[in-house]
């Protein structure tokens, strides 16, 4: 079986920018086929973001980049057929209740029914249900999902004798390190020519991290091209580092969806952290005109105002600190006996 062939990453002004601000920006990636790119960045600064657009998942807003022949953003569908994910919080998620031999059974049927051509697929079907060698086929088609399987299992690194339970291992039961493995596993038996790995180092020891990298090196080294998202690079990698262009604080990335580009990049900049949201707005009115009325508990009907900010003749809110023009205790009992509070 011929080994993978990698694919260069080249990008040039690589950029996503939602409604509330920019995901990352600016991004340049020049590497050769095979290599190992560490994408570089503090948790929240779009680096999760970065690796979808990379690997065809989500859509940038900004720029181009090239993966092999395909560019992005026209061609990323192609992208998709080629490249593989790992260990993606909320895309690639592991079934705590599923054992390892589940996992990988699972990979290799879905491979098997989706990963070749269509018109294979539909040969496969028709020959396998009329003709005499179809049982024959089938048997062929199992060893095949054997030797991915395999082959993906000694790729990662992961060895299913050394679990507890071996295949019958719940992934529940998994280290975190024996997680990313399977993970990683995982995507290399659909034999991508680009592999996506995230969070690469969270919650590792330094000796497991200083593991991972080795991984990553040599899946790359056989030619499979390697993105990593990770807090801090090691040394040989070609780091692309995730820093919004203009020096903007990064927009969170928490709850990202990959099937939206859009959606993806609404996350808040900290700059919005200075707009209140309506329920804000509505309690912090509430109560203003509590105090103003002598009453703790505002009205059923108190209107709501979309503005927070006191104005010159805004009543004190009884913090003990009085607004510029706040009416003294006369203007306050003429208040009240307005109300019928008095």
């Amino acid at each position: 079986m011929d080994g993978p062939h990698g694919l260069g990453v080249t990008a040039e002004d690589f950029g996503l920018e939602g409604p509330r601000g920019r995901v990352f920006g600016g991004v340049r990636v020049d590497a050769e086929p095979g290599s190992l790119i560490a994408i570089e960045g503090p948790s929240g600064s779009g680096r999760t973001c970065l690796l979808l657009a990379l690997t065809g998942r989500m859509r940038p807003t900004e720029g181009t980049a090239r993966v092999g022949s395909s560019r992005l953003p026209k061609q990323m569908a192609a992208v998709r057929r080629t490249s593989g994910l790992a260990h993606v919080p909320g895309v690639t998620d592991l079934d705590p209740a599923l054992t390892v031999g589940e996992h990988l059974r699972e990979r290799a049927l879905l491979e098997r029914r989706f990963g070749g051509p269509l018109s294979g697929l539909l040969r496969s079907w028709s020959n396998g249900a009329r003709s005499a060698g179809g049982q024959a086929r089938t048997a062929g088609r199992a060893a095949e999902g054997k030797l991915r399987i395999d082959t993906a299992l000694a790729a990662a690194g992961l060895d299913r004798e050394s679990l507890p339970k071996g295949s019958r291992t719940a992934v529940r039961d998994l280290e975190r390190l024996e997680s990313l493995r399977l993970s990683i596993a995982l995507a290399l038996i659909g034999r991508p020519r680009l592999l996506g790995v995230d969070d690469t180092d969270l919650k590792l020891s330094d000796s497991e991290r200083a593991e991972v990298w080795a991984l990553l090196r040599s899946i790359a080294d056989s030619g499979t091209t390697v993105v990593a998202v990770c807090s801090e690079a090691p040394e040989g990698a070609v780091v692309v580092p995730t820093r919004p262009r203009g020096g903007q604080e990064p927009a969170a990335e928490d709850g990202a969806r990959p099937a939206d580009a859009t959606t993806a990049a609404v996350a808040a900049t900290p700059g919005d952290a200075t707009t209140p949201t309506d329920s804000t707005a509505d309690t912090a009115t509430a109560t203003a005109t509590a105090t103003a009325t002598g009453d703790s508990s505002p009205a059923e009907n108190t209107p709501a105002t979309r503005d927070v900010t006191p104005a010159e003749n805004t009543p004190a809110t009884g913090d003990g600190t009085p607004g510029k023009n706040t009416p003294d205790d006369e203007e306050t009992a003429d208040a009240l006996a307005e109300t019928g509070r008095s």
